[in-house]
C-alpha cells in the first residue's frame, strides 16, 4: 500500500472472474477510466451526471490500487472487468470523445472521506435492475436535471462528510511490499506502517500483543506481536516480515478497518506520515548517522579494508571515505551513499560480530551494543544486561534510579535512562541505540575499574594487623 495515494501511470486488468484462466491487460489509467466510463454510462447524459459517475469510477478502481485488494491475495492484476466484482471494461472498445475529454480532466481526482486519506470504496449501482448502498448510476441524470453539480450528487448518495481530491500524483504503481525483510534491528517507515497495523488488529486478536512504542524500530515487542500473528495466520513464526507475512498482514487490516467498504474506519494522515529518510549521504546529521558511524568504527576493528571514523553524527568525507571501504569490502557498488543495501550489509557484518558474544552478566565485563535498538515495551536479555549496567552505575550518581533486573523495559527502566541520558548530555528520550549503550558502557568500565584495587595499592584507609 503506498504511503499516500497515487494516480498509477498503468493499471493491470484480468479479463474475467478472479479465478478465471482470462487475459491480463495493462494499459494507461487514463485509458481505463474512459474505457470504464465508456462502458458502463451514456454520452448523451447530462454533463455533471457524467461527471459524478466518473468521479465513482476513479474512487473505486484506486480504491483497488491503494489497498493491492488483488495482489494481497496472490493475483498478478489490480481489478477485474467484471461487474459481480468491479467495474465494466471492454478491452479495445471505441471510447466517446466527450467521455475521453471529461476522463483527460479528471482522471487524477478522487473522492475520499474527510479526515481520511485511502479512496473512497465508491459503490454503485445502475439503480434500475440492480441496487445497493452507494451511487444509482440512472438516479444521477435525475439529479443533474434538476441542476445538482457533481459534488451535491456525490454528497447526496455518499453523505456530507466527503471531499475531493484534485490533481493527485502521478507516478509509478509498484507493489508495496518491502524489498528486505523487516527483522530485529530494522528501523525504517514500512516497521512503522506493520506497528500500526498489527496493534489495530489486536483489537480483533487480543492475544497478539500491544507494541507499546509505534516508532518504526523494530524490537523485541515488534518481533512478539508478528510471531503471534503469523501463528494465528498459520504463517511460520519466525518473527520476521518477509512478503507472505506483510501481504497478510495488509489483507486482515483492510479487513478490520473494512477499508474496501462505504462503511470504511479510514486510514488517517498520522498512520501513513513517514518518519525515516532511508538514504544518508554527504551532508546528513543525526542519530542515523551515528549509529551508522558506530557500526562502520567497530567493524575497522575486524576488517583492514575499511577505517575507523569520528562517531559525531555528521556524515563528512572521513565518513562517506569509510563507506566507500565498506562497499567495496563487501563487494557493492562503490557511491559512498548508504541506501537500504548497503545499511543492511554493514549492519548484517556488525551483528554477525556481536552476536557471537555470550548476552550474560558477568562482573566488571560489558558486551558491546547488539544492534537492536532497546525502549519501553522490549523484553530481552539485553534488556536484562542494560539494568545490571545501569544499577551499577546509580550506586555513585543517585539521580539515576534504580530499578529491577527483570529483562523487561518498563517505566521504570526508562527514566533511569532518560535521567542517565541527561547526566551524560545526551538527548533524553529514553531510547538506547548505539551511543546511549557505549555511554553506559563506558561509564560502567569506568566506575568498575576505578573502584577495583591493585595488588598492594592502599585501601585508602588504615588496615589493622
Amino acid at each position: 500500500m503506498p504511503q499516500l495515494p497515487i494516480i498509477p501511470q498503468n493499471i493491470t486488468v484480468h479479463l474475467g472472474p478472479p479465478d478465471s484462466a482470462a487475459e491480463n491487460v495493462t494499459l494507461p489509467f487514463l485509458d481505463y477510466i474512459a474505457n470504464v466510463a465508456s462502458s458502463e454510462i451514456y454520452p448523451t447524459w447530462p454533463e455533471n451526471a457524467i461527471r459524478a459517475n466518473m468521479y465513482a469510477q476513479i474512487s473505486f478502481a484506486l480504491n483497488r490500487v491503494y489497498t493491492e485488494y488483488y495482489r494481497t491475495r496472490g493475483y498478478d492484476f489490480d481489478i477485474t472487468n467484471t461487474t459481480a466484482y468491479d467495474q465494466f471494461f471492454v478491452n479495445g472498445r471505441d471510447i466517446f470523445e466527450n467521455i475521453r475529454q471529461i476522463a483527460a480532466e479528471l482522471f487524477n481526482d478522487y473522492i475520499r472521506r474527510s479526515g481520511s486519506v485511502e479512496p473512497l470504496f465508491a459503490q454503485y449501482c445502475n439503480g434500475t435492475t440492480v441496487f445497493c448502498d452507494g451511487l444509482s448510476q440512472w438516479g444521477t441524470v435525475d439529479l443533474a436535471n434538476r441542476g445538482y453539480t457533481p459534488f451535491e450528487i456525490l454528497t447526496y448518495y455518499y453523505g456530507d462528510n466527503i471531499e475531493l481530491v484534485r490533481n493527485a500524483p502521478i507516478e509509478n504503481s509498484t507493489t508495496s511490499a518491502p524489498t528486505v525483510a523487516l527483522q530485529l534491528g530494522s528501523a525504517n517507515d514500512d516497521v512503522r506502517i506493520a506497528q500500526l497495523r498489527l496493534n489495530r488488529i489486536s483489537a480483533n486478536f487480543p492475544s497478539i500483543p500491544k507494541i507499546v512504542q509505534v516508532d518504526g524500530i523494530y524490537g523485541t515487542d515488534t518481533e512478539a506481536a508478528v510471531r503471534r500473528f503469523q501463528e494465528i495466520f498459520q504463517l511460520t513464526p519466525d518473527g520476521i516480515i518477509g512478503k507472505s507475512t506483510w501481504y497478510t498482514i495488509q489483507n486482515v487490516y483492510i479487513g478490520v478497518k473494512k477499508l474496501n467498504d462505504l462503511n470504511s474506519e479510514g486510514i488517517t494522515l498520522e498512520e501513513v506520515t513517514q518518519q525515516y529518510p532511508g538514504v544518508l549521504e554527504s551532508g546528513s546529521r543525526g542519530g542515523g548517522t551515528r549509529n551508522l558511524q558506530f557500526f562502520l568504527n567497530y567493524l575497522s576493528g575486524f576488517y583492514e579494508t575499511i577505517p575507523p571514523v569520528t562517531v559525531d553524527g555528521v556524515f563528512g568525507p572521513t565518513t562517506e571515505a569509510a563507506v566507500r571501504a565498506a562497499q567495496r569490502t563487501f563487494g557493492l557498488p562503490e557511491d559512498g551513499v548508504v541506501g537500504e543495501q548497503t545499511w543492511n550489509q554493514i549492519y548484517r557484518a556488525y551483528r554477525g560480530i556481536v552476536t557471537t558474544i555470550p548476552l550474560e552478566y558477568v562482573e566488571g565485563f560489558t558486551v558491546p551494543y547488539q544492534g537492536v535498538p532497546l525502549r519501553i515495551g522490549a523484553e530481552s536479555e539485553e534488556v536484562r544486561l542494560l539494568q545490571e549496567y545501569l544499577n551499577y552505575i546509580a550506586l555513585s550518581f543517585p539521580s539515576i534510579p534504580t530499578v529491577s533486573v527483570t529483562g523487561y523495559f518498563g517505566p521504570r527502566t526508562q527514566d533511569a535512562v532518560i535521567a542517565f541520558q541527561t547526566l551524560a548530555g545526551l538527548e533524553p528520550n529514553g531510547l538506547v541505540q548505539s551511543t546511549t549503550w557505549t555511554a553506559i558502557t563506558d561509564l560502567y568500565n569506568s566506575l568498575y575499574t576505578g573502584a577495583q584495587l591493585q595488588e598492594g595499592q592502599y585501601p585508602g584507609f588504615e588496615v589493622g594487623a
